[in-house]
């Protein structure tokens, strides 16, 4: 029911109609903001491009401030008659939630590490434990080492990055974001006597220990928030090069970022520097860190290797004559390919994505027909099994597994209707432990869902893996409401684990859909380079056949059918909706990466030149041409599209706020439909949207509340 509707035409008349039938339609007197046309144009490749709303780019700017408020007060105006809707998603997530909670401990040296939440508590807290003491009873007294709740008061965000321990248990350094452009400041802090170091290092990317538990190696961004550098700092000796330490790394190619990180078994530091298709690995002994940097194997052009020791031995992860990669063990002393021995052959259609060793096991985490699986291999008999899990779609992974001398391994499961587990597993008896199935309470029943995977077929003939939960009760007739996701970009594994969020939307006979569609790594690498460069569009027909599969086979309704992604997973929804505007009733779009041509021409923008190997460098005139002809802000036409939902952060990093905020400008110019555009920006977060759990909350109540109400799911 609209304001015409209303002899009176008064809002407060609107918003009841609104309220009671559970819709949101447009009103006259709610017009959304209208951002103003200042034309500017850049001639590339012979192509004169003409970029109305390029002023939206400048965040300092005041008039691009009360731009994005003023969008924030439509959406917040046009979302109104959801409130009680929102208290209610609200109230049934946190219920599903418990709210004091802790994680299983983990050992470390001579601690029991873990982290706890407490009820009306934003963040976590980090703790340890001592192993019982007999002259204390016997007790295990708990030691906080970080209380992120300290941290932010008084900030609007907060988020911890690194959170590493010194070896003899005494120092802890760790790196805190308060805006969200996840711009890390690194601080050490004495366990001993709680107190905080001296020491503050800006733009840190992560961080390791020494064996002397003195000596700090530390990666640091350059403008362009590219980890380039890395330093090596001895606690409590004067600031130097840079901001405090030795440099003894630096990475001057674009293309590359560097890191650094520590063996298992605690005896070599690994420096090195990767492209996403080429990496170099240099390693130092960890008990001589003022030790001079020496190169496992030079970069070679499409060469990506990883290292762990044992004995020894380096063990490479690497794909060199080895597509979906393969492990191969080496001396340290000659790491050259002909001293290479197999320990995990190439095998095609197994995707070898990581590996955790230890000293007398090897577990192999793989991708086999588009699942995860863990591979264990005992050394010391040669014998491999793989660790079954019971469900038709999952996720499976490593989890927290600090100690190089044992035969336990620590791994997490969980599907769309099993909740997060925890289990030890012992590599030798073979015998699995459940340690903690995190609690969901609120009367959650899982045995009222199923779960299922199931194929479409791409326009190709290949075939994508579909994971789907709904109620018991939904039908498939073709008559259910349904949300389909989608990410296809970077080899990322889109898993389908629990999100307890979901359920109330199963509840109200939302069926949940996850398309694990190329450009992701679900088949390993071949799956991401069949959907990257001048494949991406792959990753959108990919997409849409998974849409018209759900339709076809009863799974949704058209007019009830959304889809949802996020970043990347942005792109692929301005791309998909660009191609085919009647795929789905809905859209949310979230921190969208719309603004493909105008990002990519920019190397001063973090990620821009590293991700030329992802979606093409446009300063090449195939690639310009190819990559303009899906970018979704240079796509939009004069023609109908989904009712949309379209959210960003001011502070975001990774995709600048202006991306999503363009193209909503652009498209309120060129629809020709009348179905709701909203946009929204949190003005004080990142990518990752607010920092806090409750608050995370709010915003996913927002989000639920106007997709419930969109597909007419509102009583």
């Amino acid at each position: 029911m609209g304001l015409a509707d209303h002899p009176k035409g008064t809002r407060r008349a609107a918003l009841a109609a609104r309220a009671k039938t559970g819709t949101i339609v447009a009103m006259q007197n709610l017009t959304p903001p209208v951002a103003t046309l200042v034309p500017t144009t850049h001639t590339i490749h012979g192509d004169t491009r003409t970029d109305n709303y390029r002023w939206l780019q400048d965040k300092t700017s005041a008039e691009v401030v009360a731009y994005l408020n003023a969008e924030n007060d439509y959406t917040k105006s046009v979302m109104e008659p959801t409130e009680a809707l929102q208290k209610t998603l609200y109230d049934e997530m946190l219920s599903r939630i418990q709210e004091t909670d802790l994680s299983v401990p983990y050992k470390y040296g001579d601690w029991l590490y873990y982290v706890r939440t407490e009820e009306g508590k934003q963040y976590p807290i980090y703790c340890r434990k001592a192993p019982p003491a007999p002259d204390n009873g016997g007790a295990s007294v708990e030691q906080i080492t970080l209380d992120v709740n300290e941290l932010a008061e008084g900030e609007k965000f907060m988020s911890v990055g690194a959170y590493a321990i010194s070896d003899d248990g005494n120092l802890l350094a760790y790196t805190t974001d308060n805006t969200g452009f996840r711009e890390y400041t690194l601080r050490i802090k004495n366990l001993q006597t709680g107190e905080l170091l001296p020491d503050v290092i800006e733009k840190v990317d992560g961080v390791s220990w020494a064996a002397d538990s003195k000596t700090l190696f530390y990666v640091t961004e350059d403008e362009t928030k590219r980890p380039h550098e890395i330093y090596r700092y001895v606690i409590g000796s004067p600031a130097s090069g840079g901001g405090g330490g030795t440099l003894i790394y630096a990475e001057p190619d674009a293309l590359y970022r560097a890191f650094a990180y520590r063996s298992r078994d605690k005896k070599f530091l690994f420096v090195g520097s990767a492209s996403s298709t080429t990496t170099e690995l240099h390693y130092l002994e960890t008990d001589n860190p003022t030790g001079e940097l020496t190169v496992i194997l030079p970069r070679e052009e499409n060469h990506e290797y990883y290292a762990e020791h044992r004995d020894g031995l380096f063990y490479l992860r690497t794909n060199k004559d080895a597509l979906t990669f393969k492990l191969i063990a080496t001396p340290v002393s000659a790491p050259e390919p002909l001293h290479w021995s197999d320990v995990i052959p190439y095998r095609p259609q197994v995707g070898l994505e990581d590996f955790d060793l230890f000293s007398g096991h090897l577990v192999a985490s793989e991708q086999a027909d588009g699942l995860p699986q863990l591979r264990v291999l005992d050394f010391s008999t040669g014998d491999e099994h793989t660790i079954n899990f019971p469900e038709p779609t999952y996720s499976a992974s490593s989890d927290v597994n600090r100690e190089f001398d044992t035969t336990i391994f620590r791994f997490r499961y969980s599907s769309l209707v099993t909740p997060l587990s925890v289990f030890d597993y012992d590599l030798s008896s073979r015998e699995r432990t459940l340690l903690k199935e995190t609690p969901v309470p609120g009367g959650w029943d899982r045995t009222q869902y199923v779960s299922e995977r199931l194929f479409a077929t791409a326009g190709d003939g290949t075939k994508i893996p579909l994971s789907i939960v709904r109620h018991k009760d939904t039908p498939v007739d073709g008559t259910a409401a349904c949300v389909l996701y989608g990410y296809g970009s970077y080899g990322i594994i889109m898993p389908a684990s629990f999100r307890t969020g979901i359920f109330s939307l199963l509840d109200r006979g939302v069926v949940y859909a996850i398309g694990h569609i190329r450009g992701g790594g679900e088949y390993g690498k071949p799956w991401h380079d069949a959907a990257k460069l001048m494949f991406k569009k792959n990753t959108f027909t990919d997409f849409i056949a998974c849409a018209d599969f759900l339709v076809e086979q009863g799974h949704a309704d058209r007019e009830k059918l959304a889809i949802m992604g996020g970043s990347a997973g942005g792109l692929l929804m301005g791309a998909v909706v660009n191609l085919r505007p009647d795929v789905a009733k809905l859209c949310l779009s979230y921190v969208p990466f719309v603004d493909v041509i105008n990002t990519m021409l920019d190397d001063t923008l973090p990620l821009t030149v590293g991700e030329y190997l992802e979606w093409g460098n446009p300063n090449e005139p195939e690639a310009y041409a190819y990559m303009k002809s899906y970018s979704p802000y240079d796509q939009l036409e004069a023609k109908p599209y989904p009712t949309m939902l379209v959210k960003t952060s001011l502070n975001d990093s990774q995709v600048m706020y202006w991306e999503p905020a363009k193209y909503v400008a652009k498209l309120r110019t060129l629809k020709t439909d009348s179905n709701p555009l909203l946009l929204h920006c949190n003005m004080d977060a990142g990518h990752g949207g607010a920092s806090g759990r409750y608050d995370a909350l709010t915003e996913a109540a927002f989000d639920y509340a106007f997709l419930l109400t969109q597909l007419g799911l509102v009583a």
